[in-house]
């Protein structure tokens, strides 16, 4: 599919919902509280769409429990459960994010699409909550395992801290990613350090290590954690040695870098873990075409809920690794009604 197929198949609301509908559920409607299939269809009660208390016209189709005795639609438990942009820019923005080789920003989207930053920036992170959704299990076989670091230079920060004896202490966070060499799939942790049990309890989390070979550089980190390990020597200049290389993991990280820099240009580190699993999700589904990777995509938005409460609890204002903005005044903020008490806004 095209961008232009997108569009033009979108183009009608109604098309949207049947779209999801019939990837969701296939034609047999379940109920996403007690999964039960037996529901009742509620039509509207008009010949025409249904209509919200405002007037305005939705081509929302619900669905009503016989078992439960609750009432649902097909994006109840996804990603685009409670939204009130329109499903057809949803699909767009899936489109426009995976066909992106270098990833697709929120102002990329706010101006595409026609909507708010703080939209946009929610919906992005909607869309790679269900990116990660798709663990099928621990990866074994032939695994490379490397670490690499993000972040800028200390001599190029404003105000950097100093360890003993005046050196530059380096805040770069770690990473770590272990890739299948047969499957291709691979996985990222953002980690606190790379102390022999970080490493190993990221690599338990994602990797059955008894049933593995892996392959890794010639970092002590990595020693005796699989049943089977072999390491090059980076140190000495050797990069490949028969099958065994770290290039796999390498390759990614190269591309990570680059689409950070040149797409994103900044990312905290509390979200830092949310655009790495993006990052994992478009290398692992590589092979697929843009149309196949957005219905993997829509697949995996069962499931994967994300509440903008829940969102920005893990920020960096709210962590306290970035302060918070002055923001209005409590005047300013009373002259304007509409404005929530608790909402963020820059400085004037």
């Amino acid at each position: 599919m095209s961008l232009q197929a997108v569009a033009k198949r979108f183009a009608d609301e109604a098309a949207a919902w049947e779209y999801v509908e019939r990837l969701r559920w296939d034609g047999k409607p379940a109920c996403p509280f007690c999964a039960s299939e037996n529901v009742l269809y509620l039509a509207p009660r008009t010949d025409g769409p249904r209509t919200t208390r405002t007037g305005n016209k939705s081509y929302r189709r619900v669905w009503k429990c016989r078992e439960c005795k609750r009432q649902f639609s097909c994006l109840v438990g996804t990603i685009f459960s409670g939204t009130k942009i329109p499903l057809s820019k949803w699909l767009m923005a899936i489109y426009l994010i995976v066909s992106a080789k270098n990833g697709a920003s929120a102002l990329e989207l706010q101006r595409d699409l026609g909507i708010t930053y703080k939209s946009a920036w929610f919906m992005v992170h909607r869309i790679r909550e269900a990116m990660a959704n798709g663990d099928s299990g621990k990866l074994f076989g032939t695994i490379v395992a490397d670490e690499t670091y993000f972040g800028g230079k200390p001599s190029n920060r404003h105000g950097y801290t100093t360890g003993h004896g005046g050196q530059r202490r380096s805040t770069k966070t770690p990473i770590l990613s272990v890739v299948d060499k047969e499957t291709g799939e691979i996985r990222s942790t953002v980690i606190p350090n790379t102390k022999y049990k970080t490493i190993r309890s990221a690599l338990e989390a994602n990797v059955d290590l008894p049933r593995t070979t892996l392959h890794t550089d010639e970092a002590h980190h990595f020693d005796g954690l699989a049943a089977e390990h072999h390491a090059v020597n980076h140190t000495a200049g050797e990069y490949v040695r028969g099958d065994v290389s770290t290039n796999m993991a390498e390759g990614f990280f190269s591309q990570f870098k680059r689409s950070v820099d040149g797409t994103y240009h900044n990312v905290s580190k509390e979200h830092l873990g949310r655009y790495a699993r993006e990052f994992d999700f478009r290398y692992s589904t590589r092979r697929m075409s843009d149309g196949e990777r957005a219905m993997n995509l829509i697949h995996r938005a069962d499931g994967a809920f994300l509440s903008y409460r829940g969102l920005i609890a893990t920020g960096p204002v709210a962590l306290g690794s970035r302060s918070r903005p002055s923001g209005r005044t409590s005047q300013q903020r009373a002259g304007a009604a509409w404005l929530p008490q608790t909402s963020y806004r820059p400085a004037q």
